[in-house]
């Protein structure tokens, strides 16, 4: 099938990617700059790429260096996120319809949910092309750490993922933990390739100006940016940072969220009265970048038993790129690697040891070096590098 497929690219047409994805650039969520990378590494292969996704504020149908970006309305949640059944489905029934009617295409390449991971399969066997599977977590394990989830959901979704993994000439796997789960559950294949996961360098650096938060370093603060949802359980920062107020009363947590569980953060915060915490709305990168560099620290958590503990957060990269330190609270994959590598502070999932670790941050004690922090980052967690690795793997599906 391939050999023929090659044989009907004409000669000097350089191969045409296409990647089906719910969230993309300028999305401000962790999956968007990854698929982002991914294009622009595909480009600078000389790789045509198309973009398949869906509309989102300030954004319509877009061309750039060979590249266009196609997006197609679909259902949000309160929180403007692409989030659950019908949000899904509202993507991948029209998806189906876009990826039969597309123009002649070499290579497919999928983000999760394991849904949008069926059709394409579907599609790429009816167009006869390859597809890879970009695995940046296990969506199964997740579900069946979710109470209230029907049996019948459980099985399904497991089924989904592990069919579409089966069925893929490459699955793309950002970690050594996701990797080891993938094989747990299908077995060690040539077409798991481990790439791994990053944070954009350019963008998040040392160098720059803070967010002028702080002007006279008498109101130090503390940086939560990203996602809220049951599975960060993000909560346990509240829990120790009550406690922390009371020996820093001027210090601050500022969470720059959005997510299922961030109203209900809020909420507690007013019920409580647990002062110095706000919420603010996602910013562009760049914002979210000058806000840490100004911080005494990220913050960064995994819930115990949600089955994610083989994740790693890309807000441990955006903070240690800027050179500040990571207060991790959870098990696991995060934990290891910020303890390994001195990045910061890793702790149990316990408001004690995280309230410890925040003050220590706020007083400017036991952090490592923001020299170190930098160096690591850019020589361990690149986007750049992790989506040029992408690349290779995607690009080698056509030539098989």
């Amino acid at each position: 099938m391939s050999r023929s497929r090659s044989a009907r690219r004409r000669p000097g047409r350089p191969p045409h990617v296409v990647l089906a994805t719910r969230v993309f650039a300028p999305e401000p969520v962790a999956a968007a700059f990854r698929e982002e990378a991914l294009v622009l590494a595909l480009e600078k292969a000389g790789a045509e790429v198309t973009v398949l996704t869906t509309t989102a504020p300030g954004t319509g149908r877009v061309r750039s260096a060979g590249r266009k970006v196609s997006r197609f309305p679909v259902k949000r949640d309160k929180q403007g996120q692409v989030r659950g059944y019908v949000s899904y489905l509202s993507f991948d029934v029209p998806l189906a319809l876009r990826l039969l009617l597309q123009r002649p295409m070499d290579a497919l390449v999928v983000e999760p949910p394991p849904t949008t991971g069926l059709v394409a399969m579907v599609a790429a066997a009816i167009r006869r092309v390859p597809y890879t599977f970009y695995a940046a977590d296990v969506w199964s394990d997740a579900t069946d750490s979710v109470d209230g989830v029907p049996t019948v959901v459980r099985r399904a979704v497991r089924a989904m993922e592990t069919t579409v993994w089966k069925r893929a000439a490459r699955v793309l796997t950002i970690s050594p933990g996701v990797q080891h789960r993938l094989e747990e559950l299908i077995g060690a294949r040539d077409s798991l390739v481990m790439v791994g996961n990053g944070i954009d360098t350019a963008t998040f650096t040392d160098q720059g100006p803070d967010a002028g938060e702080d002007p006279r370093g008498e109101s130090p603060y503390l940086v939560y940016a990203g996602t809220v949802s049951e599975w960060q359980g993000a909560g346990v920062f509240l829990d120790a940072f009550a406690r922390v107020r009371e020996r820093h009363p001027t210090a601050r947590l500022l969470f720059f969220s959005e997510g299922s569980g961030r109203d209900a953060l809020a909420e507690r915060v007013a019920r409580e009265g647990i002062e110095g915490v706000e919420f603010r709305d996602k910013i562009p990168p760049a914002l979210v970048a000058a806000q840490l560099r100004g911080a005494a620290a990220g913050l960064s958590s995994i819930t115990p038993g949600q089955g994610y503990e083989l994740a790693l957060p890309t807000k441990i990269y955006a903070a240690t790129a800027t050179g500040t330190p990571v207060i991790h609270a959870g098990e696991g994959a995060a934990h290891d690697r910020i303890r390994d590598h001195e990045l910061g502070w890793a702790c149990a999932y316990d408001a004690e040891q995280v309230a410890a670790a925040m003050d220590e941050a706020l007083r400017g004690e036991g952090a490592p070096p923001r020299e170190h922090l930098r160096a690591w980052t850019q020589e361990n967690a690149s986007l750049a590098g992790c989506a040029a690795h992408a690349a290779r793997a995607v690009l080698e599906t056509i030539n098989r």
